[in-house]
């Protein structure tokens, strides 16, 4: 059997990335905005959230046609980490130090060993 094109590696991750965008910006965004009303918050969340798994759930199924399912959850959290270490140093005003980064790190090892065989 052929080995499966380039793309079918790349598409899942990008659409990672993107679900990543939307869900961090649903997650932690509304942190510059203390003082909007919870309820508001939450529901403008919601629909950001929607975005989010409309990239999220093709890239997990395109994906799941080159990669296992651990190795999509390891993936998954490598993009997580990196798209929040630049939304926190951009949007939020909150640079990681040393120990984030450190910690970062080490999930980052522990996702790579999901591609051991």
């Amino acid at each position: 059997m052929p080995a499966p094109p380039f793309t079918a590696y790349l598409y899942p991750v990008l659409l990672l990335i993107a679900s990543n965008v939307f869900m961090t910006v649903a997650w932690y965004g509304h942190l510059k905005y203390k003082s909007a009303p919870l309820m508001t918050v939450i529901l403008v969340s919601w629909g950001i959230a929607f975005f989010e798994y409309c990239l999220q759930v093709p890239g997990n199924r395109l994906g799941s046609a080159v990669y296992s399912a651990p190795q999509l959850k390891g993936m998954q959290e490598v993009i997580t980490l990196l798209v929040f270490a630049v939304f926190s140093a951009t949007y939020l005003d909150q640079p990681l130090k040393w120990n984030h980064w450190a910690a970062f790190a080490l999930i980052v090892v522990a996702a790579l060993l999901m591609f051991k065989e």
